[in-house]
């Protein structure tokens, strides 16, 4: 089973709401795994001897407890392995269910129209790669002769798109808690169209985040590997873009160019935006990070800048000092 999450009220879903849903699903089976920042999967076969149910049933049973204790609504794939629960999740509406058979043929009829970009394993490279062989859906993947995907993707990942192609998938869930993340965020006082504005409150964002993943003590610092940004619309609509670095960093100029990339990858072209947010994912210890040398002596400046402002704060305030474009406003 997978669920994919959103608040009721349309807002980006916060942390500690994805938790308490994390924490029924453990209720009701140990083999949950977290899939940040928005959906989890869960091994519920012994849930269904255990309830005396079936999935349809047990999967409307999670939902009404995350809407009625956490204001989280869920879109549900029920499936016999993890990746098509994961396609039928993304698949569904809101407060649906989504069920796909059990037998291969019906499993492969549900995924033959899909794009190839839906399987797993199959990046952007892999799936320029097969379209250029016109092998551009799930359907004629799976048609095509093992011997043909080996000799186009190699042979591990030939064999491995074949068999998810047929909707086979060999993996398992894995239970694990939920990657640690902070997050935060920026209303506006009304919806706002200036870009500038939206790259202002990014800006913000990047800098109270960064700030709170070095810390305050030394030895107490964190990086994050991974980057989300949620904006919220004046039609409620929720738009989310994660990035994943590439290294683990907690600087402030780096989240900032992050940031700024999933802003614009997103081409709102005067969206109205009610509210920011950006979370930091996948955190780490500080002292366990490697960083790739730059050479770079603008970014060591801003580096050592970082320090000085960092302890300027911890002993006058998190306001004792900011940067100009910001405190200009």
């Amino acid at each position: 089973m997978c669920l994919r999450l959103r608040s009721a009220g349309g807002e980006p879903l916060g942390a500690e709401a994805y938790a308490g849903v994390l924490a029924l699903l453990d209720s009701f089976t140990p083999a949950v795994q977290a899939l940040p920042p928005d959906a989890a999967l869960a091994d519920v076969r012994g849930a269904l001897r255990h309830f005396g149910c079936d999935a349809v049933r047990l999967a409307a049973l999670v939902r009404v407890r995350a809407l009625a204790l956490y204001g989280v609504d869920a879109a549900v794939g029920v499936a016999g392995n993890p990746m098509l629960a994961r396609t039928a999740a993304r698949q569904a509406r809101p407060g649906q269910t989504l069920v796909v058979p059990g037998d291969p043929a019906a499993a492969g009829a549900f995924l033959a129209a899909r794009p190839v970009t839906e399987l797993d394993g199959v990046g952007p490279k892999a799936a320029r790669t097969l379209c250029s062989y016109g092998l551009d859906s799930v359907g004629r993947v799976a048609a095509a002769p093992p011997a043909a995907l080996r000799r186009i993707l190699g042979a591990r990942l030939g064999r491995e798109v074949h068999e998810r192609a047929r909707g086979i998938d060999r993996t398992a869930v894995q239970p694990g808690a939920a990657a640690r993340a902070i997050a935060a965020e920026r209303p506006f006082d009304r919806d706002e169209l200036d870009p500038v504005r939206h790259r202002r409150a990014l800006l913000s964002l990047t800098q109270e985040l960064g700030a709170r993943l070095r810390g305050r003590e030394p030895g107490q610092g964190q990086v994050c590997r991974t980057l989300s940004l949620s904006v919220r619309c004046a039609d409620r609509t929720t738009l989310t873009r994660t990035r994943t670095l590439a290294e683990p960093t907690a600087h402030s100029d780096a989240l900032t160019a992050t940031a700024y990339a999933l802003y614009t990858g997103l081409g709102l072209q005067r969206a109205r935006v009610r509210a920011l947010s950006l979370r930091a994912e996948d955190l780490s210890p500080a002292e366990r990070a490697v960083r790739q040398l730059s050479f770079d002596p603008q970014d060591e400046k801003a580096r050592r800048l970082e320090a000085v402002t960092d302890r300027v704060r911890a002993r006058f305030g998190p306001h004792a000092i900011a940067r100009g474009s910001l405190a200009a406003g």
